[in-house]
């Protein structure tokens, strides 16, 4: 289903008993942090702070921090639905009549049949303010952790357009508050965001940006997805939420925002500017990333609702909120994986992994050699290039149970055989590579061997239960009193 705004998803939260108001005063300087990280680590519900010092305006947090909520903020009971209507997309073969050509029209139209809608305006323009009227100081930014170089906005939608092609990018960059008008932009230069202000650069222009808070939370994710840079966010959205998403002018930039967002900031950004000092910030990899110097958005104008709600996360020691919408990431986009390496099984990106540390990965074998065939393919596979240790298995092994993938691939690895060391780039916030952006990745091949891998011993059989067995078992269990 798709949701008008975020109110009407936090609505939807409150009506199943999975959001919490707190009505206490509290500081959005570490405080909400403390209390929202006890509550995403222990599995606790969304939380809705009402009072937060030094703004009008509430702050929301932990709306997608569980499998459940993440499944309804895209408008399904389980992620797989979605992925099911990917991979039945990319399964679909043209028959050969007429009448089956005709009956699979309406699938193909699915691809695209929700392309954003324009509107004239929208809820996010009842309150506008332009010029020195704008004062960022206003809203509940956070300051999550005590090393934090700042106050960060933590949960944004950044629309860019590419100055070359006219394509539009809505990414998710942290963005730390520098003052009353101006923050940093946190793009890592693997990002389309990063892309567009190069391409204004060699142009010689501005780089014109609108950042959008809030809206239905299908949006948000969209801006987290790692989408090839051919395919738009909001389209991508749409057919998340089955329904266009509607947007409408800015009114200092040439660009359009989502109609139905809580906050929006216009402005841009000059790559003929020096870079500004950002950081630390307290990350997802539950270390402080480190400060670096990243382009300095300039705000033009901040436009929202009057009674706007300020949508926020916490990220740090995981697991927190955002690895809830990782694993949607994980979920959604198998079916693509699968299209450009179809012996994959199934994979895995364990909480303690940060993402990008480790892969676990379910293959099915049938010739010498495949699982580094397998490990080098996905290497080249968008963000998965970041991937810093991959693990592949058989297919009979159960991926989203790291203890077993991990105890399938040490009984079956000879160190020195089956593990491979590849140079390639390394995600920003990895502390441990050689180099900024450049390191190593390490594959480990968990699968049985093969004669054609020079293994010519037996290779011995799993213990496993008959089903017969099992199903008895299974029958009488509760009668054998041992249930507690």
């Amino acid at each position: 289903m798709a949701y008008r705004d975020l109110r009407e998803f936090i609505e939807r939260l409150e009506r199943d008993g999975d959001l919490k108001r707190i009505r206490q005063r509290v500081s959005p300087r570490l405080e909400i942090t403390e209390i929202a990280g006890r509550v995403m680590h222990a599995g606790g519900p969304a939380l809705l702070f009402e009072d937060v010092e030094g703004s009008e305006l509430p702050v929301a947090i932990n709306l997608m921090g569980s499998r459940r909520r993440m499944g309804l903020a895209l408008g399904v009971g389980e992620l797989e639905e979605v992925a099911g209507r990917i991979d039945s997309l990319l399964s679909t073969r043209v028959p050969e009549s007429l009448l089956g050509k005709l009956a699979l029209l309406p699938r193909l139209r699915e691809l695209a049949a929700y392309p954003p809608r324009t509107v004239k305006t929208g809820p996010v323009h009842e309150v506008v303010e332009r010029g020195t009227e704008v004062d960022l100081g206003r809203l509940p930014v956070l300051t999550c952790w005590p090393q934090d170089g700042g106050p960060y906005l933590t949960l944004p939608q950044v629309i860019t357009r590419c100055p070359a092609t006219g394509m539009r990018n809505v990414g998710m960059y942290r963005m730390q508050v520098y003052d009353r008008c101006t923050t940093g932009m946190h793009w890592h230069l693997h990002k389309d965001g990063a892309r567009h202000f190069e391409q204004a650069r060699r142009l010689g222009t501005r780089l014109e940006a609108a950042v959008a808070l809030g809206g239905d939370p299908a949006l948000a994710y969209a801006a987290s997805a790692p989408l090839p840079e051919t395919v738009e966010e909001y389209l991508f959205a749409g057919f998340l939420r089955r329904a266009p998403v509607e947007l409408t002018p800015a009114l200092t930039v040439d660009l359009e925002v989502p109609a139905a967002a809580e906050i929006v900031l216009e402005g841009y950004l000059d790559p003929g500017e020096s870079l500004r000092r950002e950081g630390p910030f307290g990350d997802h990899t539950g270390y402080y990333s480190l400060e670096d110097d990243y382009p300095v958005f300039h705000v033009t104008a901040v436009t929202r609702r009057r009674d706007a709600v300020y949508p926020a996360t916490v990220v740090g020691p995981p697991p927190m909120e955002d690895y809830w919408m990782g694993h949607a990431t994980e979920r959604i986009f198998l079916p693509l994986l699968r299209l450009v390496v179809p012996e994959i099984v199934d994979y895995h990106m364990p909480p303690y992994g940060v993402f990008h540390n480790l892969v676990f990965v379910s293959i099915r074998k049938s010739y010498p050699g495949q699982a580094f065939k397998v490990m080098h393919a996905l290497w080249g596979q968008g963000l998965m290039m970041l991937a810093k240790v991959i693990v592949v298995v058989d297919d009979d092994i159960e991926v989203g149970d790291p203890e077993q993938a991990w105890w399938a691939a040490l009984n079956n690895i000879d160190p020195q055989r089956d593990t491979v060391f590849s140079p390639g780039p390394a995600d920003t916030l990895d502390h441990a590579a050689a180099l900024p952006h450049f390191g190593s990745k390490m594959g480990i091949d968990g699968t049985r061997k093969l004669p054609g891998e020079g293994f010519n011993r037996p290779w011995p059989e799993r213990i496993t239960m008959t089903d017969e067995v099992r199903g008895k078992i299974d029958r009488i269990w509760k009668e054998l009193g041992l249930d507690g």
